[in-house]
């Protein structure tokens, strides 16, 4: 199995991570451990990295491609979402720095057995960490019409989804992939077909992304992270879609000016403070060349905080 691609705005995220020397850092997408290598080489000596995953494959792809850094690395198997009972069981207080790369990886897609891919026909699964209880085979074919449309609607951005939520009850039960691909491509009217992404693209991540409860976790996991960190610790996230962008720079703005008093209010009497300082005024996103070069990091976007 491949991790070896180089993660998406690579250069960027460990240049805004700016990790020295004996840090504790978190990696809380671990993956093959593209980003986890070149953070330990940053934090060396005396620093640690806690690498989390949902997925035992690319644990022990990571543990394999690290383990000259075994002394300073710890694996995790879980979801970054938990940060603060991992430390806590870690006895660890505090943290100097956190990545988050969201969304599903280049392996879980190439590996069309996952079923994560609408270009590889394999059962229906698209779970991150497959012991996981609830897979797409249950949502697609126990879901009813209406929580179907919702989830489409919501999570894919598809403006079809009424037709592909009634498509997909009335051609129940569908098994694999290829099964699914052919219900969205009936639901669709063929000039719409015709126009913009893969057909089944956006009900695939709708799918994946409820299977894997990406959204609802992500704003908890933000504030956790943020907890959790050093004064002066950053906190990068990349982000593939608009709906994970929207949630983090809205985490980030909350985070930067939780005030709650009116905004005609003469003197603050809330009392929040401030926890972060945003550090991106607007996501970087991939050069034309990495574009070129990895079709898939064209709606990547990476924003950063920290700590105050």
């Amino acid at each position: 199995m491949d991790f070896h691609h180089i993660p998406v705005l690579f250069n960027e995220t460990i240049k805004m991570l700016d990790c020295q020397p004996g840090d504790i850092i978190v990696d809380g997408t671990l993956g093959g451990g593209g980003h986890a290598q070149a953070i330990l080489e940053r934090i060396l000596p005396g620093g640690t990295l806690i690498g989390i995953d949902r997925d035992p494959d690319a644990l022990e792809a990571a543990r394999r491609r690290l383990c000259k850094y075994q002394d300073s690395l710890i694996t995790i198997h879980d979801n970054f979402a938990n940060i603060e009972s991992i430390l806590g069981q870690l006895g660890i207080e505090a943290i100097d720095g956190m990545i988050m790369d969201l969304g599903v990886s280049s392996y879980q897609l190439d590996k069309g057995s996952r079923g994560f891919s609408y270009q590889s026909n394999a059962p229906l699964d698209m779970r991150m960490d497959p012991t996981q209880g609830l897979s797409a085979h249950d949502v697609v074919n126990k879901y009813d019409e209406r929580r179907l449309t919702r989830i489409i609607s919501q999570y894919g951005e598809e403006r079809w989804a009424a037709r592909i939520a009634k498509f997909i009850v009335d051609n129940r039960p569908i098994d694999t992939t290829e099964q699914l691909t052919q219900v969205i491509k009936a639901a669709i009217p063929a000039k719409a077909r015709r126009q913009g992404p893969h057909p089944a693209k956006r009900t695939f991540q709708a799918i994946r992304i409820e299977v894997n409860k990406e959204l609802e976790i992500l704003e908890g996991a933000i504030e956790s992270a943020v907890n959790k960190m050093k004064s002066g610790g950053r906190l990068c996230i990349i982000t593939f879609h608009s709906l994970e962008d929207r949630i983090v720079k809205n985490t980030f703005k909350k985070l930067q000016n939780p005030c709650t008093c009116p905004p005609d209010a003469p003197i603050c009497i809330c009392g929040n403070q401030p926890l972060i300082k945003i550090v991106t005024r607007k996501p970087i996103i991939p050069s034309e060349r990495e574009i070129s070069e990895n079709p898939r990091s064209r709606s990547a976007k990476l924003r950063a905080c920290q700590k105050l």
